[in-house]
């Protein structure tokens, strides 16, 4: 029995061990609030910025499938991205693409941007359009009874506080909203082609068209790109799959520098603070290993005050995040952001590794100070 309560007993150093590992962070409760401030800063950014490209690129790729096409039509070295498209396809293609065996439906669309908004604004042919589909889902209103209607879709209309009825100016000229719509059909805004052609000079020219196949859509996609040598034809399954960060070669280095920015700033601030603790607190280290503590423990002592600071700027970080989120969508609804889980865990190991690389030297310094020199630090 004596030889298990041997084994069990707690070196006394524990105790105060535990004890400084939660009391340490307090004895400067402003120092240690704006060190986990500045870590839940770099969370902050790397979160929101990701979200933001992640949120939209998701946004356009849910709003491509909705239309309910299997293959979209370009002009050549067109972007993945509808809203640079220019309207050079010549409309009598229509007719040519729909006599193909395996068309199901056909559809033109001419794309144009409000300037003033970056509101990306489609011009259809209304019966081809929901053909695609099974048509817009109307909130209010219906469609189009006149060249200078519009139908919005419903975050659209919350943003811009729309009804059906209503006057909007797109594109420096007034419409009157005759419908409103459920989002996700690909634009948020759309009028009759035709008035489109005439706002963006293009009569008788689209910008792309969406096709819909009978059910084999590889043979449709090969036969549009013998019809229309040089144009772009793709099949949406691979637009979806393009349409991701990862795949896009100019936004990894924007990603990559916002993820070093967070490494430096967690390694400067758990730096500077811990170096500053350890020499604030040399009678405590040398009390420490009077009383037994190794070498080892007084350098997690150090590391572990380093990850209670990440831990609480990770908190500060994620709150953050998702009340700057949910602030963003009460002011922008059509503004999609999105968060994963996988980001989540991204952000947080960049704060440790930045923490442990910047709490490394003033652990090793804490360790290996003199216990007789440091119980006479005054």
């Amino acid at each position: 029995m004596a030889a298990e309560q041997t084994t069990t007993q707690i070196h006394p150093a524990k105790f105060v061990y535990l004890n400084l590992l939660w009391r340490n962070l307090g004895v400067h409760p402003l120092r240690s609030a704006f060190s986990a401030a500045a870590i839940g800063l770099q969370v902050f950014l790397i979160l929101l910025i990701v979200g933001l490209t992640s949120g939209i690129l998701s946004d356009w790729r849910t709003r491509a499938e909705g239309v309910g096409a299997d293959v979209i039509v370009q002009p050549p070295n067109s972007s993945i991205f509808f809203s640079f498209s220019s309207a050079v396809i010549p409309q009598s293609q229509v007719a040519r693409i729909e006599k193909l065996p395996g068309i199901d439906e056909v559809a033109p669309v001419v794309i144009v941007v409000d300037t003033a908004t970056l509101s990306v604004i489609y011009g259809i042919d209304y019966a081809r359009f929901t053909g695609l589909s099974e048509g817009f889902t109307f909130l209010s209103g219906g469609a189009f009874t006149g060249p200078n209607d519009v139908i919005a879709d419903d975050l659209a209309a919350q943003a811009r506080r729309l009804t059906v009825g209503s006057n909007v100016s797109l594109m420096n000229r007034n419409f009157r909203v005759s419908g409103i719509v459920v989002h996700g059909k690909g634009a948020r805004f759309f009028v009759p082609m035709e008035t489109a052609q005439e706002i963006a000079g293009a009569e008788k020219r689209v910008s792309m068209i969406y096709a819909r196949s009978t059910g084999n859509t590889e043979a449709v996609r090969a036969a549009l790109t013998r019809l229309l040598p040089g144009y772009r034809v793709r099949s949406m399954a691979e637009y979806m799959s393009l349409m991701t960060s990862s795949s896009l070669p100019e936004l990894r280095p924007f990603l990559r520098s916002f993820i070093g920015l967070g490494v430096v700033i967690s390694f400067l601030v758990v730096l500077l603070t811990m170096y500053t603790m350890v020499l604030e607190r040399r009678r405590e280290i040398g009390i420490l290993k009077a009383i037994g503590s190794s070498r080892l423990e007084i350098c997690w002592l150090i590391v572990a005050e380093a990850l209670l600071l990440v831990a609480l700027g990770v908190v500060v970080g994620l709150l953050g995040t998702y009340g700057a989120t949910a602030l963003l969508h009460r002011i922008s609804p059509t503004l999609q952001i999105e968060i994963t889980a996988d980001w989540i865990f991204r952000s947080i190991l960049v704060a440790v590794v930045g923490a442990l690389a910047g709490a490394a030297y003033p652990a090793v310094r804490a360790a290996r100070s003199d216990p007789i020199n440091a119980l006479a630090y005054e």
